[in-house]
């Protein structure tokens, strides 16, 4: 199943990587131990994938994930949203069992 990413959030991570100098090769996103509920997600640019990424194209952009994220990120769909309170990206995550109050950090 792996990691999916809307159309929305596509077109915004190419507008941001258009901007970059050098221009990163694709995007990174993964997990990372801490925060309030014990993983937060994480999202970076990189030059290169690794030989323990599996990596993922989405309409021209690679998306690399480390094996160990890929646990946790399974099923999740990350989407590009804009509101009158703010914009960024938001995990759909099926396998959270509970988040933070401030929504950064998860559980599962």
């Amino acid at each position: 199943m792996g990691v999916q990413l809307t159309e929305m959030a596509v077109t915004k991570v190419k507008e941001v990587m258009a901007q970059q100098s050098p221009q990163p090769a694709g995007l990174r996103i993964g997990v990372v131990g801490g925060g309030c509920s014990g993983f937060s997600y994480q999202m970076t640019f990189e030059s290169q994938a690794t030989p323990m990424d599996k990596v993922l194209e989405f309409d021209g952009l690679k998306v690399f994930v480390d094996q160990t994220s890929l646990m946790y990120l399974d099923g999740t769909q990350v989407d590009y949203v804009e509101s009158l309170e703010g914009a960024g990206f938001k995990f759909g995550n099926p396998n959270v069992k509970s988040t933070c109050g401030c929504g950064s950090s998860f559980s599962v």
